[in-house]
């Protein structure tokens, strides 16, 4: 089985995180932001992923270093739990309609860090919680994931359908990803033979 266990303590955030690349969707999430834990659990849903996360962060200043210290947490415990890639397909895509909505997400585990952003979200803020901070989030998990990652918004009104549109097209696109491709199990998926 492919997990890894992540803790990272900072002044600003205390993240435990448990992720089985290879799971079925399972997830225990609580990271003192509700609409965040809304999406982690998207996230784990569509990802097929099992994950516990637990934050404790200065959400009374507000939910930045929470938001930005999960993403890097996330990107770094797929990293761990990939290995050396052995098997991997590498690349990922998903177009996801949700009602009015259309995002498309492309992901290649190349070992080298790049997020493409193309989102428009409408409003500053899904109740308490500032829109601005998805951006941080991808960033900090492309980072730690040593991945590129593109996600782009063609159609949406609804800021909070946008943003749970990214969310579950990501983690359909991590899912192929990640997914091993049995007839080349033992080869890395590059010809350079790292990745």
């Amino acid at each position: 089985m492919r997990k890894s266990e992540i803790k990272r303590k900072t002044a600003e955030t205390d993240i435990e995180l448990t992720l089985n690349l290879d799971g079925s969707g399972k997830s225990e999430i609580d990271t003192g932001c509700g609409f965040l834990d809304h999406m982690m659990t998207l996230f784990a849903s569509h990802g097929r992923f099992d994950i516990i996360l637990k934050c404790k962060g200065d959400t009374y200043v507000d939910y930045h270093h929470t938001v930005e210290d999960i993403g890097i947490t996330l990107g770094k415990a797929f990293f761990d739990a990939l290995g050396d890639k052995k098997g991997i397909h590498r690349y990922g895509d998903t177009i996801l309609p949700m009602d009015e909505t259309l995002i498309l997400s492309a992901v290649d585990f190349s070992g080298r860090s790049y997020l493409g952003y193309d989102m428009d979200i409408p409003t500053q803020k899904v109740g308490d919680f500032d829109t601005e901070l998805i951006e941080e989030f991808w960033l900090g998990f492309v980072r730690k994931a040593e991945c590129a990652l593109h996600i782009r918004m063609f159609a949406g009104k609804n800021s909070h359908h946008i943003i749970e549109g990214a969310f579950k097209s990501v983690a359909r696109s991590l899912r192929t990803a990640v997914s091993i491709d049995n007839e080349f199990k033992d080869e890395i998926p590059s010809t350079k033979g790292v990745l």
